[in-house]
C-alpha cells in the first residue's frame, strides 16, 4: 500500500488554507487535483518547446509532435484500445459524447429509439435529445430504485430492433453507483446497437478494458484523473469512427481541399479539427503514468476503506440520510440533514475549510426521483484521509447545529 502522507506531498494545493482553515477537499467528482508531476509537464511544455504539431518541420514543432503522439500511446496502452487512432483527443467528456451525437445524425431515421438512463449526466441527456429531436428517434429510459441502482429487467425490455444506440454512466457523478456497464452493452449488441460508455467518473478509480468490456465508445476527461481541465478522450471502435462523418470542419482534419470538393483525414485526424489542446493532451498522458504508478488496485482499496468509514460516521448524525446506496458503489456520498437545504450546509462547510458539492450534480432527473432540491455530495480521492472525513463530520454537525 502507497503511503498517504507521500502521496500528498504530490499536491502542492493540499497545503493551503481557507477561510484559515487547512484545505479538506472532497470535491473530487466535479475535479481531482493536480500533482506536481502534472504541473511540471505543463511548465516544461511552454518552457521548452511550445509549438504547433503536425505542420512543422522545425525542432520545436517535432518535439510537441512526438510528446503529443506518445501521449495518445498512453491512453491507448490505458484503456487497451486496439489501436491509438480508435483514440480521438478532445476537449472532454461533454465535446466527446457530443462528437458521437453528431455523427449518429446522419445514421439514425424516424422512429428509431435510443436509450439512456436514469442516473445520466445531463451531458449524457441533452445531446441525445437533440439528437431524437433532428432525426424523429425517441428516447427511452433505463429506471432506477430507491437504492440508486439501475433496474435490469426493465432495461431488458425497452431493448427492440429499434433501437440503435445505448448510452449509460460507468459510475453515477451524484449517487456513485457502479453500473453493470458489461451487461448493458452485451445486452445491446444483441439487438445490434451501438453502447457509449461515459467514464467521467469512473476513470479516476478503475481502469477500463475497452476490448475487454466490447465497448463501441468510451468517453473520459483528464481533469477527473489528476490531468488538466479541457482536454479528455473518445475511444471508439474504428469500424464505428470511419462510419461517422467529420465533427467539425478546419484544419488537421482534411488531406486535401480544392473549392469543388474536400477530402478528409484519416483516423484520428479526421475528428481532430484545428490546433488541439497541445499541452493538456502532453500532460494528460503525464497524469495517467502518475494513476498508473500508485496502481489503481492500491487506489481502490484505500478509497473503499475511506467510503465505509465515511459512511459509517456520517450514519452516526441524526436526521442525515445518505442518497444512494447500492452495494456497488465507489467513494461518493451524497447526503441531506433533515429540514435544512444542501447550499446552507456546504456554505458553512465551506466556512471551516471544507469543499465539498452541492446542489442537483448536473442530474436533475435524480434529484427530482428522490423529489429533493440537491444533496451535499462529498467524493473522495485516493489523497484523502480518515482525519479530514473526521473534520467533515463535525463540520456536518456544526451545520445542524446552526441551521436547526
Amino acid at each position: 500500500m502507497f503511503k498517504i502522507e507521500d502521496i500528498r506531498k504530490d499536491f502542492p494545493i493540499l497545503s493551503r488554507k481557507v477561510h484559515g482553515k487547512p484545505l479538506v477537499y472532497l470535491d473530487n467528482g466535479a475535479t481531482s487535483q493536480t500533482p506536481i508531476q502534472v504541473i511540471n509537464t505543463i511548465v516544461d511544455y511552454y518552457s521548452n518547446y511550445n509549438a504547433n504539431i503536425h505542420r512543422g518541420v522545425h525542432t520545436l514543432s517535432q518535439e510537441a509532435t512526438d510528446k503529443y503522439e506518445t501521449a495518445r500511446y498512453k491512453i491507448q496502452n490505458h484503456f487497451n484500445a486496439k489501436h491509438a487512432h480508435e483514440i480521438i483527443l478532445t476537449s472532454g467528456t461533454t465535446e466527446s459524447i457530443n462528437l458521437v451525437a453528431h455523427g449518429f445524425a446522419s445514421l439514425l431515421k424516424k422512429n428509431d429509439e435510443v436509450i439512456v438512463s436514469s442516473l445520466e449526466h445531463h451531458s449524457n441527456i441533452v445531446p441525445w435529445q437533440m439528437l431524437c429531436e433532428k432525426t424523429g428517434a425517441f428516447l427511452k429510459v433505463i429506471p432506477m430504485n430507491d437504492e440508486g441502482d439501475l433496474v435490469m429487467e426493465e432495461y431488458d425490455k425497452l431493448l427492440s430492433k429499434k433501437t440503435k444506440l445505448v448510452f449509460v454512466n460507468h459510475i453515477s457523478n451524484a449517487l456513485g453507483t457502479i453500473n453493470p456497464i458489461k451487461y448493458i452493452i452485451e445486452k445491446g449488441h444483441q439487438v445490434g446497437a451501438a453502447v457509449l460508455i461515459d467514464g467521467a467518473q469512473a476513470c479516476p478509480h478503475i481502469k477500463p478494458d475497452v476490448q475487454e468490456l466490447d465497448v463501441d465508445f468510451y468517453v473520459a476527461s483528464a481533469h477527473k484523473m489528476c490531468g488538466p481541465t479541457g482536454v479528455g478522450m473518445l475511444y471508439g471502435k474504428e469500424s464505428w469512427l470511419k462510419k461517422l462523418p467529420p465533427y467539425q470542419g478546419g484544419g488537421e482534419m482534411i488531406a486535401e481541399v480544392t473549392f469543388e470538393k474536400t477530402t478528409y483525414a484519416n483516423l484520428p485526424h479526421k475528428f481532430e479539427a484545428g490546433t488541439p489542446n497541445i499541452c493538456g493532451g502532453i500532460a494528460f498522458g503525464t497524469a495517467i503514468d502518475y494513476l498508473n504508478n500508485i496502481g489503481f488496485d492500491n487506489i481502490a482499496t484505500y478509497e473503499h476503506e475511506l467510503l465505509e468509514y465515511a459512511t459509517k460516521k456520517l450514519l452516526e448524525i441524526e436526521g442525515l440520510k445518505i442518497y444512494g446506496t447500492s452495494k456497488n458503489k465507489t467513494s461518493v456520498i451524497s447526503f441531506n440533514l433533515n429540514g435544512i437545504h444542501p447550499y446552507d450546509v456546504g456554505t458553512i462547510l465551506d466556512k471551516l475549510g471544507i469543499a465539498v458539492r452541492t446542489g442537483h450534480h448536473c442530474a436533475q432527473p435524480i434529484m427530482a426521483y428522490y423529489k429533493i432540491p440537491g444533496t451535499v455530495r462529498a467524493s473522495f480521492a485516493f489523497y484523502n484521509t480518515k482525519e479530514e472525513i473526521d473534520v467533515l463530520v463535525e463540520g456536518v454537525k456544526k451545520a445542524k447545529m446552526m441551521l436547526s
